[in-house]
């Protein structure tokens, strides 16, 4: 009996998925909102238990629960449905590394429409919004960053704070666009010798203020109203803050800040970088790859940059040495540069 191999004949399985990945963002908010993975963490196992826990139609919890199971995000055993490892860790609001909040911020209007223009931001290499994306000056949606994101960059502040944070030792601290100011009161918080000024547009300043005071670091934390790019930062830092900010913007638009923040550093400072850094291929690993398209929709010249062009930056503003310092079990790098 002769055989024939058969070809594997292509499907537009991809395709679909990648069409309607909108539907998945959708599904992830709607059960936030509602508050689904807390209900199941509960013991509400069943579509009935969790319609009548969160006030929701039976037949609804059921479909949306369902569609979770499919993309992941729930388990279903026996008409039961269960959390995962990650969402029980994630997305139960009673966990302490709950990220639920983040969706306000990573699905908010003023991100997503970038999105909505991305075939003019690829013809012109940005983002065209006259006001200037999400760079534009004082932009309320990093008041929105600054309330929902700060549980998400705890990882990374506990590291930072690891490695600059000091030993007790007195230390000066500028943290440039601070948002939630989480970075700068982790080092506060471990080091009662250190002072932290942070630096922010006055509406996400309160929200960091709010945090200071929460954390018992704010006789010790003091701010600078502004723009990183105009405003006096003084001198004499031990440790100046750059966390999720370079991406914004173009390379030369990075070193005349970095060399504004080489010159307010104190002898033996060094500068802390946080960012989605993919390889030398660009595409991978996928989510520090992927983040360039974010920055190509949402600004009018920012991007995902290498290590070798984050060392550049850095070299060519004058720091002497830089050295990478990958997150275990997160997608960003640590980088620290010394004066």
């Amino acid at each position: 009996m002769s055989t024939q191999t058969q070809t594997q004949q292509p499907s537009p399985e991809h395709f679909f998925d990648t069409a309607n990945a909108y539907q998945r963002s959708a599904a992830l908010k709607a059960a936030v909102e509602l508050d689904i993975f807390t209900a199941v963490a509960e013991g509400n196992t069943d579509a009935a238990s969790i319609a009548a826990a969160r006030g929701a139609s039976e037949r609804g919890v059921r479909i949306l629960c369902d569609y979770l199971v499919v993309v992941g995000l729930l388990t279903k055993e026996g008409g039961r449905y269960g959390l995962t490892e990650d969402t029980a860790a994630f997305l139960d609001r009673r966990s302490p590394a709950y990220m639920g909040a983040a969706l306000d911020f990573l699905l908010s209007p003023m991100l997503m429409s970038g999105f909505d223009n991305l075939t003019s931001a690829v013809r012109n290499g940005g983002s065209q919004d006259a006001a200037g994306g999400t760079v534009s000056p004082e932009n309320p949606v990093w008041v929105k960053f600054a309330r929902a994101m700060a549980p998400m960059m705890m990882p990374a502040a506990q590291e930072i704070a690891r490695l600059v944070g000091g030993d007790g030792r007195k230390l000066k601290v500028l943290d440039i666009a601070a948002g939630h100011g989480v970075f700068g009161i982790t080092i506060a918080r471990q080091n009662p010798s250190a002072e932290v000024v942070a630096l922010d547009w006055p509406a996400v300043l309160e929200v960091a203020r709010e945090n200071a005071e929460a954390a018992g670091v704010a006789d010790r934390y003091s701010v600078i109203e502004g723009s990183a790019f105009e405003a006096e930062f003084g001198e004499g830092y031990d440790v100046i803050l750059l966390t999720n900010f370079l991406h914004h913007f173009d390379p030369p638009t990075c070193e005349a800040l970095l060399r504004k923040v080489r010159a307010a550093l104190a002898d033996g400072g060094a500068a802390v970088t946080l960012e989605f850094v993919p390889e030398d291929d660009r595409v991978t690993p996928p989510i520090p790859a992927a983040f360039s398209l974010v920055m190509l929709a949402g600004t009018p010249g920012g991007d995902a940059y290498t290590y070798a062009e984050l060392e550049r930056m850095f070299a060519a503003a004058g720091f002497s040495r830089s050295e990478p310092h990958p997150l275990a079990g997160a997608p960003q790098t640590i980088i620290v540069s010394h004066k």
